[in-house]
């Protein structure tokens, strides 16, 4: 679908962009290089309003012309907030602490034109893991490789992730980290799209 506007993803997340293409969006990428620890830190509201601010500071940190958005995603778990792992010891450390539980991945996004913010959009999905032996999660790790690293949850689940799962309650595009559809309204709206 052609955009009556230029659009610029403020993301190197190449899932979002694939998201996008698959829409049939054309658009630039353009990562903001924005601090997230620093954000975190400060932030004294809940992870979706902290989802919303970080996707807002990224599509900020983008000058560029026409429609900016940016994303960003929460996995909370037993009221813990959790970071893409930094290495396979901290990923194998979280997906055993998620293993039988049940968390979530809180998106948030943010679509501004000229710097000001038109459209933010946040949203919520649950997702239980099954409860696997130690030997599974062992095969796991050692199939996907360091590409765990790259997610908040240490699993994507349109690949081998999805064995990790007993039952997912929500938006699957959120799951990736673009809530589609939400967007695609909003573009229509602000003049992104054909209605």
């Amino acid at each position: 679908m052609k955009l009556t506007k230029k659009l610029t993803l403020a993301s190197k997340s190449q899932i979002r962009a694939q998201v996008l293409r698959g829409a049939g969006l054309d658009f630039e990428i353009a990562p903001s290089g924005v601090d997230e620890d620093v954000l975190k830190q400060a932030h004294k509201g809940d992870a979706a309003a902290l989802a919303v601010a970080l996707a807002e500071a990224k599509a900020q940190a983008v000058a560029a012309e026409g429609l900016v958005l940016g994303a960003d995603q929460i996995l909370v778990c037993d009221d813990v907030l959790y970071d893409k792992p930094k290495n396979m010891d901290e990923a194998r450390r979280n997906l055993t602490r998620f293993r039988g539980r049940t968390h979530y991945l809180v998106g948030g996004a943010a679509l501004l034109e000229g710097g000001t913010t038109i459209w933010t959009h946040q949203q919520s999905v649950a997702l239980t893991m099954r409860d696997f032996s130690d030997s599974f999660l062992d095969a796991y790790l050692s199939a996907a490789g360091e590409a765990v690293l790259a997610s908040v949850g240490a699993y994507q689940l349109e690949g081998l992730g999805a064995h990790l799962f007993e039952a997912i309650d929500g938006d699957y595009f959120s799951i990736l980290g673009m809530p589609l559809l939400p967007l695609l309204e909003a573009l229509r709206q602000h003049g992104g799209l054909a209605a």
